[in-house]
């Protein structure tokens, strides 16, 4: 099967974002309902998983480079 844009109808796309993430309500603080978000430019048909996928991995890098670095001993 494949979920490229070209291939699929925007109710597809909508569930194959819902069957990969899974239930998303039952997180309490509202962190899964961002992660969903992220994929909604997949489900209107403007970027595909892939695209997406390697923009959150590269902020997360980027991110996480950034900050100080930490010891791992707290003494």
């Amino acid at each position: 099967m494949s979920y490229l844009i070209k291939d699929t109808t925007e109710e597809e796309r909508r569930r194959i974002v819902e069957e990969s993430l899974g239930n998303l309500s039952g997180a309490c603080d509202g962190c899964s309902q961002r992660v969903a978000d992220m994929y909604d430019a997949y489900i209107r048909g403007e970027m595909e998983l892939k695209d997406i996928n390697m923009a959150f991995s590269t902020r997360y890098v980027k991110g996480a480079m950034e900050r100080e670095p930490r010891s791992s001993c707290p003494m």
